[in-house]
């Protein structure tokens, strides 16, 4: 097909449904980063808005396969919405817990307790597609232009939240993202007519999806790839700085964004003719290698044209890791089995940044680029010798969309 988004686009009612998860899900990348601008502006402390936003990023990294557990057994509008009350009841908490200097249990508290009932709309979402598009070549594209979507989430809510914080109010980045949290959760809820059944017995008797032996193995990957995001993170922004080029270090963050969504727009549209497992595998090793360069280059704007490079192999990887999930555990566990993936993420996201973030004080920002080869290289071991246990089902293999 010419444009394979434009095709899944015209899926009835799909694009108010794209639309409503985009808005709900750009607080995902807005609430940690403004709640560190509005803490170090009220209090000084950047390290104490830092342990506050990690804690919100760890529960939100626990409670995720629980909701999709409740998701994929009561429905997703019926979590969706008290978990939407209980977001905004924690920040009506945390902002005066901020401005006010209450005690410091308080702020922590409604900080991971916010953290935990943030909408899980990405998931969802995914979640959907399978429901509307499972058996067909367009699934993949779509899986594929969600991978895309976060992408982008995550290139403009840092900018959008750090705008708001810095040139208005130091509330206006928080208070922003619960807004569009309470806007796009709400929209999305409303698409009933995207929405998949609920399981119900079948979801709430039946084992965990992270039991099935394949879930596992996406699960250590997904942990990889954001150990890889957190710590290249963390490296760009000191290697930008130990160049004298701080302002660059944006820059060379979206450098990596932008691979990333452009491999990302690439794969989904190309039909593949390869097992799932077997791209899994290719594209770790490839991530692997293209991580090499970065701990060697030494000029700002050489940098750039590498991290470009090594980020055409993460969409590709979290696109190949959820299309698997999706085929790898029983239809009632599918929003769980996606919540683990995104828990994976967010649990590497925080070890990644942490051991670059001593490498950098110990021996320097180019050191900490080999966290994320370690990590990729991992990756692509677990799964080149767990390849049977991400063999497709039989009764997949007559879906094109699915195992090729």
């Amino acid at each position: 097909m010419p444009n394979p988004y434009l095709h899944v686009l015209r899926t009835p009612h799909a694009l108010p449904m794209v639309l409503a998860a985009f808005v709900g899900r750009l607080p995902l990348s807005m609430v940690g980063l403004g709640s560190v601008l509005l803490i170090a502006s009220e209090t000084g402390s950047y390290g104490l808005g830092g342990a506050v936003a990690a804690t919100g990023a760890v529960t939100t990294a626990i409670s995720g396969p629980l909701l999709g557990r409740w998701a994929d057994t009561h429905g997703q509008r019926r979590t969706l919405l008290p978990v939407l009350v209980v977001f905004v009841a924690a920040g009506c908490v945390f902002l005066p817990a901020v401005k006010e200097d209450w005690p410091r249990w308080i702020l922590f508290a409604s900080a991971g307790l916010a953290g935990a009932c943030i909408p899980p709309v990405a998931s969802m979402i995914r979640v959907r597609w399978t429901h509307l598009l499972r058996g067909t070549h367009r699934l993949p594209a779509a899986l594929a232009m969600e991978s895309v979507v976060d992408e982008f989430v995550f290139i403009v809510g840092p900018v959008l939240v750090t705008f708001l914080s810095t040139t208005g109010h130091a509330t206006s980045g928080v208070v922003t993202a619960f807004v569009l949290a309470v806007v796009g959760s709400l929209l999305f809820a409303a698409q009933g007519r995207t929405e998949p059944p609920p399981h119900g017995h079948a979801a709430r008797s039946g084992p965990s999806a992270i039991r099935t032996p394949g879930l596992r193995v996406l699960f250590v990957v997904g942990a990889a790839v954001g150990a890889i995001l957190g710590s290249l993170e963390i490296a760009l922004v000191a290697f930008a700085d130990q160049a004298g080029a701080m302002p660059l270090s944006g820059v060379l963050i979206a450098a990596l964004a932008l691979g990333s969504m452009a491999s990302g727009i690439g794969w989904g549209s190309v039909h593949w003719r390869y097992p799932l497992r077997h791209r899994l595998v290719v594209v770790l090793a490839v991530l692997t290698v293209l991580s090499l360069p970065l701990a060697l280059v030494r000029g700002v704007w050489l940098m750039i044209p590498f991290v470009v490079l090594a980020g055409l192999a993460v969409s590709p990887s979290l696109i190949s890791s959820f299309t698997l999930a999706e085929v790898l555990v029983p239809r009632s566990a599918t929003t769980e089995a996606f919540t683990w993936i995104g828990t994976a993420l967010g649990l590497g996201v925080a070890l990644g940044s942490s051991a670059a973030g001593k490498l950098v004080d110990v021996t320097g920002a180019s050191s900490a680029f080999w966290v994320a080869t370690v990590a990729a290289a991992v990756a692509t071991v677990v799964v080149a010798v767990t390849q049977r246990l991400l063999h497709v089902p039989a009764e997949h293999a007559a879906e094109p969309a699915m195992a090729r």
